[in-house]
């Protein structure tokens, strides 16, 4: 019989709903580990970067408000 107190089923059973708070921690967290990736993939891709800039660049000079 499944333990009621094992964290694996509390996983599975109904949630409190969140509060604000924990929805933007978890999106700062996010955000945080998404900007870290990009960093190191640009440090390690270094070529692909720059165009990506450039690509980036180009986008916003013929962007029009």
């Amino acid at each position: 019989m499944p333990d009621p107190e094992d964290p694996a089923n509390i996983r599975d059973g109904p949630r409190p709903p969140e509060t604000d708070a924990e929805r933007r921690r978890r999106r700062a967290q996010f955000l945080r580990e998404l900007h870290e990736a990009k960093a190191l993939r640009d440090r390690v891709q270094p070529r692909r970067a720059r165009a990506a800039r450039m690509r980036q660049q180009m986008r916003m000079r013929t962007f029009r408000w």
